[in-house]
């Protein structure tokens, strides 16, 4: 038996719980998140979370979506860097050290039903927050900012959700906005080495979703590519009316009490 031969034995053994049909489900989601993500550089985990968790155990989701998108956003970050102002990215930073350990927390002693309906319910209200249009208009604090990327790491920490809170501090304030985007990369991008750290030390990393994010990451990063060379170049409000309505679709399809009619 070749090293092959053994590879996919052991994928086929480690995923003889989730049948085809589950596993190109994910692997659709995974390319309609990363063009959300690679185009506007949050948005995935509104679209991934909700619709994973409806065919996977949403700790599982959540763990996927973190090494999928760890792994394939990295081409983003040397332009994001360059870009983003760094002091204003720290503060956010310093919030998410407490907030993801709190997230991680609620991920993993919540049982599945109760962290589908929770994710489900927020994202509902992040997709309000976003289709209201209210930004905050003032100046950016450095006690505010800390505590935005509180609130933001929680969300992370929890289901992976922590951008729109981020979205409506950055995007209406004093920061310009060529760099708002640039900030948001970066900041994900720190924030996502705290929730590894977290995520390591609550046992979320097993085998599966590592077998899993081998399957659907390929996917992930050619909408992220694709959606990154939108950038720009299409109509961004109708991009947006868009990714805000795959948002309420997948959180209605990934609605617990839909599943004895869609599963």
């Amino acid at each position: 038996m070749t090293a092959l031969d053994t590879f996919l034995f052991t994928l086929r053994t480690m995923l003889a719980g989730y049948s085809s049909m589950e596993i190109l489900f994910l692997v659709a989601v995974a390319f309609i998140s990363g063009m959300a993500r690679g185009f506007s550089g949050f948005g995935a985990a509104l679209i991934f979370m909700p619709l994973a968790s409806s065919v996977i155990e949403p700790k599982l989701a959540a763990t996927l979506l973190f090494l999928i998108d760890i792994v394939m956003a990295l081409p983003m970050l040397p332009d994001g860097y360059r870009r983003a102002d760094k002091r204003e990215v720290g503060l956010m930073v310093v919030g998410s050290l407490v907030g993801v350990p709190l997230g991680t927390l609620m991920l993993t002693v919540a049982d599945g039903l109760t962290l589908r309906w929770s994710i489900t319910v927020l994202v509902v209200l992040l997709l309000a927050l976003l289709l209201s249009g209210w930004r905050y208009h003032g100046k950016p604090q450095p006690l505010l900012t800390i505590g935005v990327g509180a609130v933001a790491g929680l969300f992370s920490g929890a289901a992976q959700i922590g951008g729109p809170p981020v979205i409506a501090y950055w995007l209406g304030g004093a920061i310009p906005v060529a760099f708002v985007r640039a900030n948001i990369v970066l900041y994900f991008a720190l924030n996502s080495i705290i929730s590894g750290v977290n995520y390591s030390v609550a046992g979320l990393f097993t085998r599966p979703a590592f077998l899993l994010a081998l399957l659907v990451g390929p996917a992930y990063g050619i909408g992220l590519v694709l959606g990154s060379r939108v950038f720009g170049k299409a109509d961004e409000k109708l991009f947006r009316r868009i990714c805000y309505g795959l948002i309420a679709i997948a959180a209605i399809v990934g609605l617990p009490l839909l599943d004895p009619l869609l599963r």
